[in-house]
């Protein structure tokens, strides 16, 4: 305020010095006098300067500390909408409607695995900020299981290996994991998943680069990452609204399908949620296996499509095929291995009906979710392939399943939902038996079988960031076996999380 100052007064002097007694005739200025004004003009000009340098200065340091502690007290909930701001793959939060997203988000915990991508940064934000961000879930449960747990089959589908089956019994650490997500640079974004068992064993779940910058609605992503056929699989477990998934997911995909590969997409330019996909991978992942090969073993490909219907409600739709091969997939049959070749081809259907009054699920929102599996396998089935009486004879499976489940939030942090699967090992044709070669003892796994399974869950999530869960199963896996299931489950989410997947 005194440089101001002084410079006003400055200023008023040296504006209103020639006007000064205008009409007064006025002898020449001596050259001294001259000399002196010019010095002080110079002299006021560097003080104008210095001011101006001084000003600039001081507010760009006041800029940058207001932005550090804009960021330092802005609430975790707020972060997470923010970061739902950034790029996003298609089908993710980002690209679907508004309305859509208002409608459909639940409220906990954080839906994805995957950190909020850094987005770019004004100068004077602190360099740490171009760290990735780091998310950990930690989760665990407590079973009761009337069956043996180790005795866990489908029957009529070929055990795939995965993870099927209601887990141990008593209490059990369940699956951990860890991400670390950020953008690389204007052109690219990177996360990595690590899925941490309580077995003390460590896998990559996800580990993927995405592009950031392509236009007119395309994306591309290359190395590991969940498929996106489908509607559950492409959800780390901790998203589910049951504690398993379901039957349909264990018994076509052992659990979730995974590939090492490419995917790309494209976000159609329209009012409604349209996207296409394509990928392109190994094979490795059931229900094809590693076959050491060149070049791609595997393709999908799956189109969604999304929109409101009114100002409470929306829905999403979609179709997915999965085309592979297995070479020698083998499996365990009373104690005997058995290993099957050929072709696999899978399709998925799925739909979501989400509603929420006023598009505001915060207190009250409801959600209706299935998927229909059906898949075909043409080929050769090994029978007993490591031992010295091996046979060999055509298989051909024509094979099907679905679920259907809903969840009603009835008030703030309280959810209760219903499950139903359904599996159907359909018309098989076995060379081996239609020759009389084998009969049904030798491959009692194999036999025809319809499992069910029919579920009810209660959860309550004191924050977006925790949830405690109940669940009471009937599951029929086997002919003639019933197995009452108790589950009491948390998940806590740690660290920053993107939005949640419609």
């Amino acid at each position: 305020m005194k440089h101001t100052s002084m410079l006003a007064a400055a200023l008023s002097a040296a504006l209103a010095a020639p006007y000064a007694h205008a009409a007064t005739p006025k002898k020449p200025p001596t050259a001294s006098a001259q000399a002196e004004t010019e010095t002080q003009l110079a002299a006021l000009r560097a003080e104008i300067s210095a001011i101006k340098q001084a000003y600039e200065s001081r507010l760009q340091a006041l800029e940058s500390r207001l932005q550090q502690a804009e960021a330092a007290a802005q609430p975790r909930g707020e972060a997470q909408l923010a970061a739902a701001t950034t790029p996003a793959t298609a089908g993710s939060a980002a690209s679907a409607p508004a309305s859509v997203a208002a409608a459909g988000y639940d409220a906990a915990p954080a839906a994805s695995a995957a950190p909020a991508l850094a987005t770019a940064s004004p100068a004077g934000t602190p360099a740490n900020l171009y760290n990735p961000n780091i998310s950990m879930i930690l989760g665990g449960s407590w079973q009761n299981l009337r069956q043996d747990p180790q005795q866990y089959l489908l029957q009529g589908f070929m055990p795939s290996g995965g993870e099927v089956g209601p887990g141990k019994r008593s209490f059990n650490l369940g699956e951990s994991e860890l991400t670390l997500a950020a953008n690389i640079d204007p052109h690219f974004a990177g996360q990595l998943t690590f899925a941490l068992s309580g077995e003390n064993e460590a896998s990559v779940e996800e580990a993927f680069v995405r592009t950031r910058a392509l236009e007119n609605g395309l994306n591309l992503k290359a190395g590991r990452m969940l498929s996106g056929i489908g509607y559950l699989n492409g959800q780390h477990a901790h998203t589910w609204d049951f504690v398993d998934a379901p039957l349909a997911y264990q018994a076509f995909l052992g659990g979730q399908y995974k590939t090492d590969g490419v995917q790309g997409t494209w976000l159609a330019p329209l009012d409604q949620y349209l996207e296409l996909g394509f990928e392109a991978g190994n094979g490795a992942a059931f229900p094809g296996n590693d076959r050491n090969r060149n070049g791609a073993g595997a393709y999908a490909a799956f189109a969604h499509i999304g929109d409101d219907l009114g100002s409470s409600a929306s829905y999403r739709a979609g179709l997915s095929y999965l085309r592979t091969a297995a070479q020698q997939r083998q499996f365990s049959d009373a104690g005997l291995e058995h290993a099957f070749s050929g072709r696999s081809r899978l399709w998925v259907a799925d739909a979501i009906y989400k509603w929420a009054p006023g598009g505001n699920a915060v207190s009250t929102n409801f959600k209706l979710q299935g998927e229909y599996f059906r898949r075909t396998e043409d080929g050769v089935l090994d029978y007993a392939s490591s031992s010295a009486d091996s046979a060999s004879g055509a298989y051909r499976s024509v094979q099907s399943g679905w679920y259907l489940q809903s969840v009603y939030q009835f008030m703030p942090n309280w959810r209760a939902g219903l499950r139903y699967d359904r599996l159907d090992s359909g018309n098989v044709r076995y060379g081996l038996i239609d020759s009389g070669a084998l009969g049904w003892n030798n491959l009692p796994v194999l036999e025809a079988y319809r499992p069910r399974r029919s579920s009810i869950m209660l959860d309550y999530s004191p924050s977006e960031f925790s949830r405690l869960r109940l669940q009471l199963a009937r599951e029929q896996s086997r002919a003639g076996v019933s197995d009452n299931q108790i589950f009491l489950q948390y998940i806590m989410s740690l660290g920053t999380h993107a939005a949640h997947a419609f």
